[in-house]
This record gives C-alpha cells, sequence and structure tokens, in this order.
C-alpha cells in the first residue's frame, strides 16, 4: 500500500492541531491541499479519508465525522479508538478532574428533558465520590476514598467545568445551560451505545439532545434536525414511526412554506383584486381624515371629497380591466351609479 502523501499529511495534521473543525473548515482545507472542491468531488474526498484511515487503523486511531446535536452541523477530528489504562494515563486532566467529567456526562445524557444540558448550577453539584463507589462496588468505598476525591473544592470544579468547555469536551448551549461538546460526540459513540443511550430512529445516532414522541407510551426520539429532513415535504405524515401518533411542528417549522404563496384562486378572487384594495384605503383614510376634522357644516367640501374617491376608484377599475379579463365593465357600471 502506498504511503501518506503530503496531501495527506496536511489534513491530519490540520485536525491534530486545532482540534475538531467544522465541516466548512475542513473542506476548505481539503480544497486548497487538492484543488478540488468535496462537493462537486464527493468520490475524491471520500476515497483519501478511507486511505487515511487505513493507515490510522494501525495506530488504533480514526478520522471521524459527527454531528453537533446542539446546532446540527457536521465536524471532524481525529478519535482514539481504544479505552484502556495506557490511553489514560496520555490525558492532561487529573483523576478527580475525570471524575467530575464523568459525572457531568452521566447527568447531561440522562436529563429527563431531552434537552442535552443541565445548569450551572447543578454541574457544579456534581457528586465525584458517586464515580468511585460505581468503580470500587464495596460497602466501605466512601471510607477509601482518595484526599484529592474528598478536597476537590468547588473552585476547582469552576476551573475544570472551564478548561473542559475550552477544550470542547463540553459546551454553552444556546440557552446557556452545560452540555456536550464536540469531542464528546466524536469520542464517545462507542460509549453511547454501551450504556444504553437511546437512539435516533432516522440516524441510528445515540439521542443527547433530541425530541421525544408526545405518546407517553412511545419511547421513540428523533434529533430536532432528523425530524426537518424527514418531514421537510408538505406531503410527507408527520406521524411517529412506532405508534403513529401525530407528530407536532417545531418551532418556526412551516411558516415560510405557508406564507406568501396564494394559488390561482387567490390571485382571482376579488377580496385580492388591487381596485379593491385601492378602494379599500381611500375608504379608510376618508373615514380617518372626517375622524380627525370632527363634525362640520362644509358640506359641499365632503362631496366634493367623495367625489374625488369615487373617481380615484373608478380609474383603479379601468387600469385594473385592462389586465383582469374576468371582471369587465366594472367601470362603467361604477359610472352608471
Amino acid at each position: 500500500m502506498a504511503p501518506l502523501s503530503w496531501r495527506h499529511h496536511t489534513l491530519l495534521q490540520s485536525l491534530l492541531h486545532r482540534g475538531p473543525l467544522s465541516e466548512r473548515d475542513f473542506h476548505a482545507i481539503f480544497a486548497g491541499v487538492s484543488g478540488k472542491n468535496p462537493a462537486t468531488h464527493q468520490q475524491l474526498f471520500n476515497d483519501t479519508l478511507l486511505k487515511i484511515n487505513k493507515d490510522l487503523a494501525y495506530l488504533q486511531f480514526e478520522l471521524r465525522a459527527c454531528i453537533n446535536q446542539y446546532d446540527g452541523m457536521v465536524y471532524y477530528g481525529v478519535v482514539n479508538n481504544i479505552a484502556d489504562e495506557e490511553s489514560k494515563l496520555g490525558t492532561k486532566y487529573s483523576v478527580p478532574q475525570i471524575a467530575f467529567y464523568k459525572g457531568l456526562l452521566e447527568a447531561i445524557v440522562q436529563e429527563a428533558g431531552n434537552d442535552g444540558s443541565i445548569t450551572s448550577i447543578d454541574a457544579l453539584n456534581v457528586r465525584l465520590d458517586n464515580q468511585v463507589a460505581v468503580l470500587d462496588g464495596s460497602q466501605d468505598s466512601q471510607s477509601r476514598l482518595p484526599s484529592s476525591i474528598k478536597n476537590f473544592s468547588m473552585s476547582q470544579k469552576e476551573k475544570t467545568l472551564d478548561e473542559l468547555i475550552r477544550d470542547r469536551w463540553l459546551s454553552y448551549t444556546a440557552t446557556g445551560k452545560i452540555g456536550l461538546g464536540t469531542r464528546s460526540f466524536l469520542d464517545l459513540r462507542s460509549w453511547f451505545r454501551g450504556n444504553d443511550i437511546p437512539s435516533c430512529v432516522v440516524c441510528n445516532e445515540a439521542c443527547i439532545k433530541a425530541s421525544s414522541c408526545p405518546n407517553e407510551g412511545c419511547d421513540v426520539r428523533i434529533h430536532e434536525y432528523c425530524l426537518k429532513k424527514k418531514f421537510s415535504q408538505r406531503k410527507a405524515s408527520r406521524a411517529c414511526p412506532s405508534c403513529g401518533t401525530g407528530w407536532p411542528c417545531q418551532d418556526g417549522e412551516g411558516e415560510a412554506d405557508e406564507v406568501n404563496e396564494p394559488g390561482e384562486e387567490d390571485l382571482a378572487s376579488p377580496a385580492n383584486h388591487p381596485s379593491r384594495k385601492k378602494r379599500s384605503r381611500v375608504k379608510a383614510e376618508l373615514v380617518e381624515e372626517n375622524d380627525i376634522a370632527g363634525p362640520s357644516t362644509e358640506v359641499p367640501r365632503t362631496r366634493r371629497t367623495l367625489r374625488s374617491a369615487k373617481a380615484e376608484a373608478v380609474e383603479a377599475d379601468q387600469e385594473a380591466s385592462s389586465t383582469a379579463a374576468s371582471q369587465p365593465g366594472r367601470g362603467s357600471k361604477r359610472r352608471k351609479k
């Protein structure tokens, strides 16, 4: 097998040096080193990643893509496929910091509202001793906790939380809460599956932030971006794929499809006719003028105003009759009156 070229090395180095990159940024780097746009040369792009992963497999690494479930964007990164004790020694985090992250991870994925996030207060109140107790399992495990776990202060939690967000293991959501970061979505795919995290019925990936079926007896969950894809067409049935319950629209969904799209019948309707709109506007202006002026004895002036309003309406009818053959003669009928 041919060795990796400088182009492959550049792609790998960009991910290792910068960390996970958005699809747009990674595509831009690929276009710069290959001279090809991944959008129009998808096969070349896929072959390049396959070539890289074949060589990385020897080192138990993988170039992987994931979707950030909070913004629906695709990211690329290099991950370690093994999780033994030797690999854990390579992290810069201490034992209590790792235990704190595990506690945060469990609190986020078990969040009852399917929002995939917790408040900062809840994050700082995560107990580290629970993580050690789960690993130990003995009855006196609480009395044998390491001092680093017992003495892990609130200020140390705050500092660790900032580091985890900066390193993109965690993130701030749009609502200001604490959620998983891009690195977690990249690295923890096998962990999600091994811990029975519910999967999306559309993409089969773990549901951290997702929507649940409105039927309380149904456990189907779908990512918000998968919902938009599944129900993007107007004629698509908005029904749960499991129980058939109608799935409610998300905020803002479908509004753009229903606005400013009149049919042919609406365009031909007298209510939407240009002359009818103009007459309504003229009458409204006349009423407003009379309300402002109040009662008046100048009857001739009022009559002149009415006549001018009628004349404008007649002109509007004449203009409309030239483009709307379905309503001929309206102007002449108005003049007879």
